[in-house]
C-alpha cells in the first residue's frame, strides 16, 4: 500500500462528543462565553486515532445542511430528527475552522451526506491505498472492501467496533454491499425511512443470505413463508424505496487526485497546542500534552 489515508465523519465525532458532556451541563465555555465541549471531544478523538494509526493523509467530511438528495427522494427522510440545541449550533463552523487550522481537509458536498462524501473517497482510493474510516454509523460498513477498514467508535477516545472485509463476512454471512438489500427490508428509524413493517434484522439478513439481493427476493415470493410474502406484498413500494435511500452514493462529484494531494498530513504537536491556546481548547490542550508530546 502506498499511503494510509484517514477519513473521518467529522460530524459523528462532534455529536458524540457534545451529547457524551451536554448531559451534565459540562459545555466548557471560553472566555467569552463560547460552548466547546463537541468541539474538545472532536480534537481528542481525532489525535488520539492519528497516533494509533499514523496515516499520511487526513481529510474530515461533513454534511453541508438537512437537505440532500434523499429528501427528494422521500420527504421523510431524516424529519424526525430534534433541532440542535443551542450550545452546539456555534460548534458547527467552530468545529471546522479548527480542523483547517490543524491542517486537515474539510470536505462536504451541497445535496450529500457526509456518508456519501467518504463513500466516494474510499472506493477512488481503495485500489492503491489503505483507507481507514472513523464514523458512528454502520452504514458506512457496505463501503468496505479488501483495503478499507471502518472503525466505529464504540467508547471513549479510543475503542472501536472494528471491521475488516474478513470480520464483515464471517459475522454477517453477507458481502459488505448486500447490507444495502439488508437495510432495505429492516428500514431505519433513524434516518426515518420505512422498510418492510413486521420484518427485522434478522429475517433481512436471512432472506438476503438465501436469495442474495431485493430484487431476487421478490422474483421468489412464492418460496417464502405467507406471512413474509403479504408483507412484503403490502409494502413492495417501501421495500424498493428504502433500498434507494440506503445505499450510499459513491459518485459524488469530487477530484479525488487533487484532494489527495491536499489531504497530506505531518504532525506538528506545538502547532496543535498552540492552536489549542488560541482557542482556549485547554481541556484538549492537557490531554494532547499528557499523551502525546
Amino acid at each position: 500500500m502506498t499511503n494510509k489515508i484517514l477519513l473521518i465523519d467529522g460530524m459523528a465525532l462532534l455529536f458524540r462528543h457534545f451529547y457524551a458532556t451536554s448531559l451534565h451541563n459540562q459545555f466548557m465555555r471560553t472566555s467569552t462565553g463560547m460552548p466547546t465541549n463537541g468541539v474538545q471531544g472532536f480534537v481528542r478523538h481525532v489525535f488520539t486515532a492519528i497516533n494509533e494509526i499514523d496515516p499520511s493523509h487526513v481529510a474530515v467530511c461533513w454534511d453541508m445542511g438537512k437537505a440532500t438528495f434523499r429528501n427528494e427522494m422521500y420527504d421523510g427522510y431524516k424529519q424526525n430528527r430534534p433541532a440542535p440545541p443551542e450550545e452546539l449550533i456555534p460548534q458547527f463552523d467552530f468545529v471546522k475552522e479548527v480542523s483547517n487550522q490543524f491542517g486537515f481537509v474539510n470536505i462536504g458536498v451541497q445535496n450529500y451526506e457526509a456518508d456519501d462524501v467518504i463513500g466516494t473517497l474510499a472506493q477512488a482510493y481503495s485500489d492503491e491505498h489503505q483507507i481507514y474510516v472513523i464514523t458512528g454509523d454502520r452504514d458506512i460498513l457496505q463501503c468496505i472492501n479488501p483495503n478499507v477498514e471502518i472503525w466505529l467508535t464504540k467508547k471513549g477516545f479510543n475503542i472501536y467496533n472494528r471491521y475488516t472485509l474478513d470480520r464483515f463476512q464471517s459475522e454477517y454471512g453477507l458481502d459488505p454491499k448486500q447490507l444495502i438489500d439488508v437495510k432495505a427490508f429492516m428500514g431505519d428509524t433513524a434516518d426515518g425511512y420505512p422498510g418492510v413493517k413486521g420484518i427485522g434484522e434478522k429475517t433481512a439478513i436471512k432472506l438476503i443470505q438465501n436469495h442474495g439481493s431485493v430484487e431476487s427476493v421478490i422474483h421468489a415470493l412464492d418460496e417464502l413463508t405467507p406471512g413474509q410474502r403479504k408483507k412484503i406484498e403490502t409494502d413492495m413500494d417501501n421495500l424498493k424505496l428504502s433500498k434507494s435511500l440506503a445505499e450510499i452514493h459513491t459518485q459524488v462529484p469530487l477530484n479525488a487526485s487533487s484532494l489527495l494531494n491536499d489531504m497530506k498530513f505531518a504532525t506538528d504537536i506545538t502547532k496543535i497546542l498552540n492552536i489549542c491556546n488560541e482557542h482556549e481548547l485547554f481541556v484538549s490542550r492537557k490531554y494532547l500534552t499528557t499523551h502525546f508530546n
